[in-house]
């Protein structure tokens, strides 16, 4: 665990290198952050731009993806016809397939198929369409975890005392199923930000990520900017997973506190 973590924490300190050198430490300083007037995040425009970049594709997959996970998340819980199981398979085929196999299948298709018929153009709409393929895999897992452990009893009890099914889902089930939503959002998104193979595929100029940007600018005279850059994706990440972490202990916290409440009112009931 050490070990792995060890790399990462040392390209983080050469992003507070006060001097050039990338091997040798000359001292803390946000200069490759803030205060150099050239290479620094702040005033160079190709790493702004691919952070900005990068925050966009990651939004918009974030808020495309998880509504038609969700959707397909509660359409694949209640199928239990015919074809269902092969359904639930296909589902996970963007997960056991090589990233980089998804990144050349998906140029092909926006390439030939649209290419021929449906005029696009490779960049952020190509990336947020790429990442979305890839990413409804987790929704489905994360939104049905959830639906397995509620179970149907809250949607049949809501049914009937008169609800109908489309008022069950909207003031029942989503409710009880909106940490696990909110953690799908998070990890969407921070799936989105770190990607480099799909993007780096579905990209040709100025769609450049933050991972294409480090990937493309380290070969040539890199500067500890990068590693500034490197850094900030980094907390971006961490802070959206760790959201969706403490989102959904606040909510098992809560849930545990009201049903604490009603044993004891039961109790007192009781007595």
């Amino acid at each position: 665990m050490a070990w792995s973590i060890a790399p990462v924490l040392v390209a983080i300190r050469i992003g507070f290198n006060q001097g050039r050198s990338r091997s040798t430490f000359q001292g803390w300083s946000l200069r490759w952050y803030l205060h150099d007037p050239e290479l620094s995040v702040l005033h160079d425009e190709s790493l702004r731009q691919a952070l900005l970049q990068s925050l966009e594709v990651s939004t918009l997959t974030m808020l495309v993806a998880t509504p038609i996970g969700v959707a397909l998340a509660l359409g694949l819980a209640r199928w239990r016809g015919r074809g269902s199981g092969a359904a639930n398979l296909l589902m996970l085929f963007p997960l056991v397939t090589p990233e980089i196999v998804m990144g050349v299948s998906l140029f092909l298709v926006f390439d030939q198929l649209f290419g021929r018929f449906v005029p696009i153009t490779f960049g952020t709409t190509t990336q947020v369409l790429g990442l979305v393929t890839f990413s409804i895999s987790y929704v489905v897992i994360v939104v049905r975890g959830r639906l397995f452990a509620i179970g149907k009893d809250y949607e049949e009890a809501a049914m009937d005392l008169g609800a109908s099914p489309a008022e069950a889902l909207r003031r029942v089930l989503l409710p009880l199923l909106a940490p696990a939503i909110f953690a799908a959002f998070m990890i969407v998104f921070a799936i989105a930000i770190d990607d480099f193979v799909i993007s780096a595929f579905l990209c040709v100029q100025g769609c450049e990520t933050v991972p294409i940007k480090i990937y493309s600018t380290a070969r040539l005279a890199p500067s500890p900017s990068l590693n500034a850059l490197a850094t900030l994706m980094l907390v971006t990440s961490l802070a959206a997973i760790g959201l969706a972490v403490a989102v959904q202990r606040r909510f098992i916290a809560k849930r545990e506190a009201g049903a604490r409440s009603a044993i004891e009112d039961f109790a007192r009931l009781e007595i």
